[in-house]
């Protein structure tokens, strides 16, 4: 896992942050990933106004996608998060880790293999989500060896065909986990699942996933279980289905700043701005004539002589090679210049692994190290924007925006704007080694 250890000095929480541009370059970086941590917090807020009968759990899997899970999880504790979400036990563990205790947030980790460290989940006041059967005793055992019980939250498949408990399965796992209640090893406090076509509002899918999930819970509840929470909904379905909110929802990428249903509305339509800016400084700029081949392939031809610019980024840092331009694709956008000169221009021919150009144009002013930003928070190119938005590249590469801000690699240094601490630096450092 990748904490950054590039954290400004601190900001008040009420302060707006500098913009990207008014940061100074880290020394010796190519490319730098800003990251607003107020804009995590204000995303968190409108979320919970999206969803106002229910707690918030912020999902920070993923090293919180790439923005850093550490002061993400931070930042969605300051919006009014209470929950905390991972994927595997070695997320929730590094919270707990890196001084996010039981008093700060819940944390619940939900996607574990059998031999899973299950006692020292339970020994950190992690909630473990059950998937199968299996991990039931598994969860028993790593509580008998912690010597406290532990909270678990069984997570039903009711229509994804993914992880979860099958439905024709819950009456046993339920008796099984009745009885090792009894025995004071476990608590059921949760029931969950997950959906498959929520960011297509009106699928058929979501109504029978929701009957499923109701059906589920009153298997649960039937057996004497006092459950806490019941949660269903992700970032779509918090915006978008007041049905699923349910006692807590879970969003994910909406925390940092993204629409999960572009097709319906951008991030502000929503309320939401992106917390991650995505820059480098141009390591080359050079004239060349008419009919020049750009990149591997030669995808992309120089119309006419004109001036080319090296980004020093490429698919070994995220950057997708299926956002390739010129005869490839429409290519990656890239804003450039700023004022009456801001453009936006597309990758020129095929991304390689540390690179990418630019045809700047003939006229163009730019200079090697002037910065230019792959995306940031804007509502896109789509909507008049100069600046691109992860969603942007999304569709240029033909994915979602999710795998856009969570390929960001290590190489583009993480700094950190808004909310920042020098206490949470020295934390994030120590968790880093």
């Amino acid at each position: 896992m990748t904490v950054s250890t590039e954290v400004p000095s601190a900001v008040p929480a009420d302060s707006t942050p500098a913009a990207p541009v008014d940061l100074p370059f880290p020394d010796d970086a190519l490319a730098r990933a800003v990251v607003d941590l107020s804009a995590v917090r204000d995303n968190v807020r409108v979320l919970a106004g999206h969803a106002p009968g229910a707690a918030v759990m912020a999902v920070v899997k993923a090293d919180g996608y790439g923005h850093g899970m550490l002061p993400v999880a931070r930042a969605a504790l300051a919006g009014g998060a209470t929950w905390l979400g991972t994927a595997v036990p070695a997320e929730a563990l590094a919270l707990r880790a890196g001084g996010v205790t039981t008093a700060d947030a819940r944390v619940l980790t939900w996607l574990a293999t059998p031999g899973a460290p299950f006692d020292r989940l339970v020994a950190a006041g992690v909630d473990v989500g059950v998937a199968a059967p299996w991990a039931l005793d598994e969860v028993a055992a790593g509580a008998r060896a912690a010597g406290e019980p532990a909270r678990v939250h069984l997570k039903v498949d009711t229509g994804l065909g993914r992880s979860g408990i099958v439905p024709a399965d819950l009456p046993d796992v339920v008796r099984r986990a009745a009885a090792l209640e009894a025995e004071g090893v476990l608590r059921v406090v949760g029931v969950m699942s997950h959906l498959a076509c929520a960011d297509e509002p009106g699928h058929p899918s979501i109504a029978l996933q929701a009957a499923a999930f109701d059906a589920a819970v009153a298997v649960v509840e039937a057996s004497g279980a006092s459950l806490e929470v019941r949660h269903l909904a992700n970032s779509a379905a918090v915006l978008t289905d007041p049905r699923l909110h349910h006692d807590l929802v879970r969003p994910g990428i909406a925390v940092y700043g993204h629409s999960p249903v572009p097709q319906l509305g951008a991030p502000g339509d929503y309320g939401l701005r992106g917390a991650m800016t995505l820059q480098a400084r141009l390591a080359t700029v050079k004239d060349v004539p008419a009919g020049h081949g750009v990149s591997y392939g030669h995808h992309y031809t120089t119309p006419r002589d004109t001036r080319l610019g090296v980004v020093p980024l490429g698919y070994a840092d995220g950057i997708q090679r299926h956002a390739s331009g010129g005869s490839l694709g429409v290519g990656g956008p890239v804003g450039v210049g700023s004022g009456a000169s801001a453009r936006v221009l597309r990758v020129a021919g095929r991304v390689c692994m540390d690179q990418f150009v630019l045809d700047l144009g003939p006229d163009a002013t730019e200079r090697e190290g002037d910065v230019v930003t792959l995306f940031g928070a804007s509502d896109g190119v789509e909507r008049g924007a100069t600046l691109p938005n992860a969603e942007d590249w999304a569709r240029a590469a033909g994915t979602i925006s999710y795998e856009i801000v969570t390929g960001i690699g290590a190489r583009a240094v993480r700094v950190y704007t808004g909310l920042a601490t020098k206490a949470d630096t020295e934390t994030w450092k120590e968790v880093q080694r």
